[in-house]
């Protein structure tokens, strides 16, 4: 049986898929360390987890990776956990290279997939710009392995756990803080995360030119969707990075996806988690999507895909 321990920056979404990382490596014995938890915020890890070990908050309330390791590194060194899980985050890529130094440990980094083998911890990653899925391997360590997850990569699922004990835990003492929050920003009001989205259009190159784009957002308008795209839409510069899926890109799992003129290469799909319901509209009967999709259109986008949206607004009345 392996003990991992996740270090909880998000209770939601990104707590569940840690729990489903660690529970993809086999038996295994789960720990979550978080700061500043609430009771039902505990509770609901307590849920995910067997045990939940939760620290004071930092003085400043705000995400200290420095003050994060002061808390976990005794709890590493003392009870030798296999493999420590965080979110391949901005916090995460704060807090991980930190204590991965400190608790003197291999580091694997943004992985959608782990394993481990006779050498120790492996894990699957992109390289070249997402071009490439490599299989890699942490150097063999007696300390155990440190990783950070992909968001998305993995499914969220009920652990069917009764409820993992929970054990409130002292501050560090004599911790000097080093950081000050001077201000926390928050996305501008038209930003959107097309990672929470449940219903996602995505368009590819097939659209042509950008003008093209507004048969696209008028579809997704009427179906109450989010506007997604291929690193090639990206490239063109046509609609901004945030809203790219793929291995280059964000990890999503919508419920629903909708692809407009998208061939369906597997670095675009490498970024398509959780088995949406998907829908390609191609006029290549040949294109790779189609064997993805759960229903396929061949023909014209430029002809479907307004009659697709006046039917959708016809129905919704």
């Amino acid at each position: 049986m392996y003990e991992i321990l996740t270090i909880i920056e998000d209770f939601v979404d990104g707590a569940a898929e840690l729990a489903s990382a660690a529970r993809s490596l086999g038996e295994v014995k789960s720990t979550a360390l978080v700061c500043g938890a609430s009771e039902s915020e505990s509770q609901q890890l307590a849920a995910l987890f067997d045990h939940v070990l939760v620290f004071p908050s930092s003085n400043d309330q705000c995400w200290d990776a420095e003050w994060i390791v002061a808390c976990a590194l005794p709890w590493i060194q003392a009870n030798r956990p296999d493999v420590v899980l965080l979110q391949h985050s901005n916090n995460g890529l704060d807090l991980a290279p930190l204590l991965a130094a400190k608790a003197d440990r291999p580091m694997l980094a943004d992985c959608f997939a782990l394993d481990f083998g006779e050498q120790g911890l492996g894990a699957t990653r992109t390289v070249f710009g997402g071009k490439v899925h490599a299989q890699i391997a942490a150097t063999e360590s007696s300390n155990g392995y440190l990783a950070t997850i992909r968001p998305g990569a993995f499914q969220a699922q009920d652990t069917g756990n009764a409820g993992g004990q929970i054990e409130t835990a002292a501050a560090p003492q004599d911790y000097q803080a080093r950081r000050r929050c001077v201000e926390t920003l928050t996305p501008d009001a038209g930003a959107v995360d097309i990672t929470q989205a449940e219903i996602l259009v995505g368009v590819g190159r097939g659209i042509e030119e950008e003008d093209n784009l507004e048969l696209v957002r008028d579809l997704a308008d009427s179906l109450g969707a989010e506007l997604a795209c291929t690193r090639p839409v990206v490239d063109k510069q046509w609609l901004e990075k945030s809203r790219q899926v793929g291995t280059s890109g964000l990890t999503v799992k919508p419920k629903i996806y909708i692809t407009v003129g998208v061939s369906g290469s597997f670095q675009h799909l490498g970024g398509v988690k959780g088995g949406p319901f998907m829908v390609a509209i191609n006029q290549d009967p040949a294109a790779p999507i189609f064997a993805s999709a759960d229903v396929g259109i061949v023909g014209d986008l430029f002809e479907l895909v307004p009659l697709l949206e006046e039917k959708i607004r016809e129905r919704k009345g």
